[in-house]
């Protein structure tokens, strides 16, 4: 049964089997003297100036993945004023609340790399992030391929106006940071923009940012060249950060856009880390597997390069990203339209969109997730809808990208590249979610169920990996990532944000059909020391903040 139990003031956790004083007093003699002996028995083995722990939380026979990937332990955690205190074996004076965890997995918070809930972190009804929470997270990671707030200081401000349900750790997103000096332009930057740039990166960094995003498909993060990516990136080095990219390709150049980020990391002398890693498209199918030993040849240089990933087969974005490139959705959306209906320049955008479609099986492995105009689309494929609708599917493209666009989630990935990628020691598991209330839309799962599928179905049921690297994956291995020092492991100092799970019940309830449910299985969640999970359920804490880096130069 899963229980705490709960006294009027303090708890003393006696040294065998549960006995104190007042139980004792209720024993017979003979087992008043039995207790009595053994009692002093275990004081005469006490190892000498071992002070007994105070706890404010003591999380009482788990078994502890501490982060690390090594072999889990059967113990104790004990917390103190939002910091662990004691793990493993060790006497406790005091606790004024004890949560058994006897069967369940106690593993340090899981820290999501990349993450979208930028706008929604700070606003009422989301701020809480349950659906987050309830997969084990403490922490995420915003700013993603990209997009969102340049000015950290504001952001920050935001967040901790209120606290939220998770930690904040914000990555300059260098999309809006070229937008807010060049707007959408396709061009070359001029060198006074590239020292304005530079100016503001330098600003994101001493106000806490912890690196800086790029979203290389998107407009305008995609009309940087190499060289001004180089130069932004120096500034984000010197100050200890790390460069994390949505690559310029994920298909057939997957390859060249590998090596690019590499250039970047190796010019500017920083971390470089791939956001969601994989080879997208039936014809590229195995190419990932290229990259896996491009990035370890890199790695074994000496070069610090790393990647996350999400455990599912689709991914999930903008219908007009998946179907057009970045030069024909240049200018923005009213721009790209004109071009579109433009008898000269409209053929070759039209032309691009059908051999899309034709790419994903015409329109089969692209479905609606949200589109305002025709919310009865919503959950359909492209392909279905055209049969409905009795269109072409290249139709149905065209009147959505003129309708205001929608966004798809894209069963692009083969499993056997997804399975083998999650295996890779240097893959952390990241969600590319948000946070989200239920409502109609039909979003990818992995909002809801990122962290459960990877430990409970892939290394719990599947095998696919081991438990321990599939915990490390989401906690110490992203925590280094990060050049995090207090957080990710279960280590006496670090910050008491600390996952429970039960291993036989973890489970990612989403589904592509049916995604807004909330995962199982996690018993028990504190953020900073303070219960956002209890018994399963989400409190509503808003205990998280928003985590500054302090920024060193190198």
């Amino acid at each position: 049964m899963d229980s705490v139990f709960h006294y009027h003031g303090r708890q003393r956790i006696s040294d065998i089997a549960g006995l104190n004083c007042e139980k004792t007093m209720l024993l017979s003699s003979n087992f008043r003297s039995l207790a009595f002996v053994l009692t002093v028995a275990l004081l005469l083995v006490r190892p000498l100036g071992a002070e007994p722990v105070e706890a404010d939380i003591l999380l009482k026979g788990g078994t502890i993945h501490d982060g690390s990937g090594g072999d889990p332990v059967v113990g104790d955690v004990a917390i103190r004023e939002g910091r662990i205190v004691a793990v493993g074996t060790f006497d406790v004076g005091m606790a004024d609340q004890v949560i058994p965890c006897e069967g369940l997995v106690i593993a340090p918070g899981f820290i999501d790399l990349h993450n979208h809930s930028d706008s929604v972190i700070v606003q009422d009804g989301t701020r809480a992030n349950m659906n987050y929470v309830l997969q084990g997270c403490t922490t995420i990671v915003t700013g993603n391929c990209g997009s969102g707030p340049v000015h950290v200081k504001d952001y920050y401000d935001l967040v901790n106006s209120a606290g939220a349900g998770t930690n904040v750790v914000h990555l300059l997103p260098q999309g809006n940071l070229r937008r807010e000096v060049i707007g959408n332009a396709r061009r070359k930057a001029t060198d006074k923009e590239i020292a304005r740039m530079r100016e503001l990166a330098g600003k994101a960094m001493e106000d806490g940012a912890w690196g800086m995003s790029t979203g290389l498909i998107y407009v305008p993060s995609s009309y940087a060249s190499t060289d001004e990516l180089v130069a932004i990136a120096e500034v984000v080095s010197e100050k200890g950060g790390i460069y994390a990219s949505h690559i310029r390709g994920e298909g057939s150049g997957l390859l060249d856009s590998i090596n690019e980020a590499i250039e970047i990391g190796r010019r500017a002398r920083l971390p470089v880390h791939v956001s969601h890693f994989k080879s997208s498209g039936r014809d590229n199918w195995g190419l990932v597997r290229v990259a896996v030993d491009v990035i370890t040849r890199a790695r074994e240089k000496g070069q610090r390069v790393t990647a996350d990933q999400y455990p599912y087969r689709a991914s999930s974005t903008s219908l007009d990203a998946t179907l057009l490139p970045s030069r024909m959705r240049s200018g923005g959306r009213t721009e790209m339209v004109k071009r579109l209906d433009d008898p000269e320049t409209g053929k070759a955008m039209v032309d691009a969109i059908r051999t899309a479609l034709e790419k994903r099986d015409d329109g089969e492995a692209v479905r609606i997730a949200r589109y305002n105009p025709r919310k009865d689309w919503v959950g359909k494929s492209v392909a279905q809808i055209a049969e409905e609708e009795k269109k072409p599917p290249l139709d149905i493209a065209l009147e959505i990208i003129r309708g205001g666009g929608a966004a798809i989630v894209n069963f692009s990935m083969d499993e056997a590249d997804v399975r083998f990628v999650m295996r890779v020691p240097w893959v952390a598991t990241a969600s590319d979610g948000r946070a989200y209330l239920p409502g109609p839309d039909r979003p990818h799962p992995r909002s809801y169920g990122t962290f459960p599928r990877k430990l409970g179905y892939y290394a719990i049921k599947q095998g696919n990996l081991p438990l321990a690297q599939a915990v490390r994956s989401a906690s110490g291995l992203p925590a280094d990532i990060l050049g995090m020092k207090d957080r990710g492991y279960i280590r006496v100092d670090q910050v008491a944000d600390v996952t429970v799970f039960d291993p036989q019940e973890l489970t990612d309830a989403a589904s592509f059909d049916d995604p807004h449910q909330y995962s199982v299985g996690v018993r028990y969640v504190l953020v900073n020391g303070r219960l956002a999970v209890y018994r399963g359920t989400a409190t509503g804490a808003l205990a998280g903040r928003a985590l500054k880096k302090n920024s060193v130069s190198r």
